[in-house]
């Protein structure tokens, strides 16, 4: 196994961090004793490989190279950063920079000659679509393709192999120099594939087990990443699920992006990351604070290369501000965080998941597998020679019980001491979390010690106050079966026990199956200005209907096939959904919350059940059909005459419901 498959990353913007000025004037800086700093730094909270970038001579930003094979001097000398390799190297930890190869900066000496010689350049066709007809904001006389829109941001021809040879003598020239391991290969979804190709070749004779990883934004990942072009590229589809999934509280977001890139990527691993120097701090962008610590979680457990960039181990906040990055990129005094790990619990997990990082091969080498999900609770293991690193997640206000099937046998011991209650019986796990926790469990045959209270079970001061709060304890509803099978109510007793403790009595926890009905109707009055009552005026002796009750395995579906297809008001309280049309008033409860309320378990049909039947009147049948299908129905019958001489047609609502959609 390469060193980069079980790495680590520490993420330095160096002209950010060290505080160097925003335009390179020629005066000379020095800062790499500063950086050696957070070299020990990243190397003590369990990180072991830093990508630190951009490095090289430019005039601003750093992505606008003006000199390849020169250390910007706003940060120090070639020998500075040379004596900075070695120092990360005698601690273990390997050294990856950027390699801005896609564009030049309007320095760079080939673009300065073809300012000076026009036609005549060697180097003209060094850059992309030179047009001496035309002009630009420079006054150059020409214009050229660019990066992004910015002239600043000159193109190199990667299919030019003068350009091609220039630039894997560069590469040759930083490993001979300084002795570097990788490159993270900048707009790398812009760079030509056959460049990149070569490189991969080049690069492989140069030294072992050297890293290529590119920024890629969007597209089939596969493209890039294969035996003949990347190693890696970055994974910005997850790290956009890791924020609205939790500020929509939508596991399912995040779920689906894993099951998707797994599918298309078939085991290379992807840079994960949670936020960089381009995008704002993940703590900025979640709107509940609580949830970095889930987010933090994830990095570091899904399969995948985790990356955290500087000072969001310490959850600092950056946002972009008239259109500029620097926000993103902040100087940072490290005797600011002096004894975080004792004081910060986001610091505090980062170090302990760096350290159960390297403790463990299941979270490196583990399969991946989806345990458990609802739209508030996520559950994922990573198994590996008869053992399993579970990582467990509430991102709920309340106390969540998630049960569910493990694929191992042994023991099971919480590392990280989060969790309210763990019990493993007959191959089935449960575990009781508070809201907004998660936990990394170990499942297996080896002896491992359970951790004390640590301090990463604190949470984050959070800037934000929510404005409602869930009625019910009961937060797993919406609940999808894993591999097809239902999740029946076993060994939880205790840890409902723990639940009601923890959250306090509710009115649904007092809810017997008796007074059940009653709660619906009052709900349904809530929800339509009215109760929906019977015409008898003998409401005290006379039999009402009071409600109807429609039980879901996955309660999101439902809501969404009923609100987008039929047109139903939808309000949710709690695990509950109230749907109202037409005066009439339907109550969905996740069919485990039922079970978890009446305290019984009970047996459901599969497919198209026909438990429950629904008549839609309608002037079009065809069209509100052919909607329904679209909305994720199935089809039972097509529009047609029955035998009592409507015009009807049948679809099955996502839990396999009868809809029957009849003419007026």
């Amino acid at each position: 196994m390469a060193w980069y498959d079980s790495a680590v990353f520490y993420h330095i913007y160096p002209l950010g961090l060290c505080g160097c000025n925003k335009e390179n004037t020629g005066v000379p800086e020095s800062h790499f004793e500063q950086l050696k700093q957070w070299a020990k730094h990243a190397c003590d909270m369990g990180f072991t490989a830093i990508y630190i970038g951009p490095l090289f001579e430019s005039v601003g930003h750093g992505y606008e190279t003006t000199d390849y094979k020169k250390v910007d001097i706003r940060l120090g000398t070639n020998e500075d950063f040379r004596d900075f390799v070695d120092y990360c190297h005698d601690m273990g930890v390997k050294v990856v920079v950027d390699g801005v190869f896609n564009h030049v900066g309007r320095r760079f000496f080939a673009f300065e000659d073809l300012q000076k010689n026009r036609e005549t350049s060697q180097y003209r066709d060094w850059f992309c679509n030179v047009n001496f007809g035309g002009n630009n904001e420079y006054n150059d006389g020409f214009s050229y393709e660019n990066w992004g829109g910015y002239n600043l941001l000159v193109k190199l021809n990667q299919r030019n192999p003068a350009v091609m040879q220039y630039l894997y003598d560069v590469i040759r020239f930083w490993i001979d120099t300084f002795d570097i391991d990788g490159i993270r290969l900048d707009a790398a979804d812009v760079l030509d594939f056959d460049f990149m190709k070569g490189m991969r070749h080049e690069t492989a004779q140069m030294k072992e087990d050297f890293w290529l990883m590119g920024e890629v934004i969007h597209g089939d990942y596969s493209r890039w990443v294969n035996d003949q072009t990347l190693h890696c590229v970055t994974n910005y589809e997850l790290h956009k699920g890791l924020y609205s999934g939790h500020n929509d509280h939508n596991y399912f977001e995040i779920a689906h992006t894993i099951r998707r890139l797994n599918d298309i990527c078939r085991g290379s691993r992807l840079y994960t990351f949670a936020d960089n120097h381009d995008v704002e701090r993940i703590y900025t962008k979640l709107n509940q604070k609580e949830h970095l610590k889930l987010v933090t979680l994830l990095v570091y457990t899904l399969y995948g290369i985790p990356s955290v960039y500087y000072g969001s181990e310490f959850g600092i906040e950056g946002k972009k501000e008239q259109g500029s990055d620097w926000n993103l990129r902040p100087y940072l005094e490290l005797s600011d965080f002096v004894d975080t790990v004792e004081k910060n619990p986001v610091t505090a997990l980062c170090a302990k998941l760096g350290a159960m990082k390297k403790q463990y091969p299941e979270l490196t080498d583990g399969a991946y597998q989806e345990l458990h999900l609802t739209n508030r609770q996520f559950a994922y293991g990573r198994v590996l020679d008869g053992s399993c690193m579970v990582t467990a997640l509430n991102c709920d206000d309340n106390t969540a019980v998630l049960e569910f099937g493990v694929p191992v046998d042994g023991k099971v011991t919480d590392l990280l001491g989060c969790a309210e209650n763990v019990r493993l019986q007959d191959g089935r796990l449960c575990v009781t979390l508070p809201a907004n926790t998660g936990t990394v469990l170990y499942v297996g045959q080896r002896e491992e010690e359970q951790a004390d209270d640590g301090l990463w079970n604190a949470q984050p001061v959070s800037k934000t106050e929510m404005s409602t709060q869930p009625e019910s304890t009961v937060a797993n509803q919406d609940t999808e079966s894993v591999n097809g099978q239902e999740n029946p109510v076993t060994a939880c007793e205790d840890n409902e026990n723990a639940q009601e403790d923890a959250a306090g009595k509710t009115e649904a926890a007092q809810e017997t199956v008796e007074n059940a009905e009653a709660v619906e109707s009052k709900a349904a009055q809530n929800v339509s200005g009215q109760a929906v009552v019977s015409t008898n005026t003998d409401t005290q002796n006379t039999p009402q209907i009071a409600g109807i009750i429609l039980m879901t395995e996955d309660m999101g579906r439902m809501m969404d096939f009923y609100r987008n297809a039929l047109g139903f008001e939808m309000e949710q309280q709690g695990s509950r959904a109230y749907c109202k049309k037409d005066d009439m008033v339907l109550t969905m409860v996740g069919r485990r919350d039922y079970e978890r309320l009446t305290c019984r378990g009970y047996g459901y049909g599969g497919g198209v059940t026909n438990h429950f039947h629904l008549r839609i009147l309608t002037g079009d049948v065809e069209s509100l059909y052919q909607k329904c299908l679209g909305c994720g129905a199935q089809h039972v019958t097509g529009p047609a005459g029955n035998e009592w001489g409507e015009f009807t047609a049948c679809v099955a609502d996502p839990d396999g419901n009868i809809v029957e959609i009849v003419d007026r």
